[in-house]
């Protein structure tokens, strides 16, 4: 498996059921798994972070750093555009 970390400040209103299925309409069946790793609120600025930990993985094949960096290039796209989150 492969494992990488996105992480974010979050919107008011975030849902994060929407960030799992729009991480799932780009990478498909290869992730395998998404779990919550660290959550932090900024006192002073009233924000909050979250950091994902998505595990991705293929049956059968070999999935390659270039081939997982690039869809994580564009989940971290796709989630600053459509669901209003700041990539950290």
């Amino acid at each position: 498996p492969v494992f990488k970390d996105i992480a974010f400040w979050i919107p008011e209103g975030f849902v994060e059921n929407d960030f799992f299925e729009m991480a799932r309409g780009i990478a498909g069946d290869i992730v395998e798994r998404m779990e919550l790793i660290d959550e932090f609120t900024n006192p002073k600025k009233g924000k909050t972070s979250k950091c994902y930990r998505i595990t991705y993985r293929s049956m059968d094949r070999s999935l390659t750093n270039e081939e997982v960096d690039a869809l994580q290039d564009e989940l971290r796209d796709s989630a600053g555009e459509d669901l209003g989150v700041e990539v950290r």
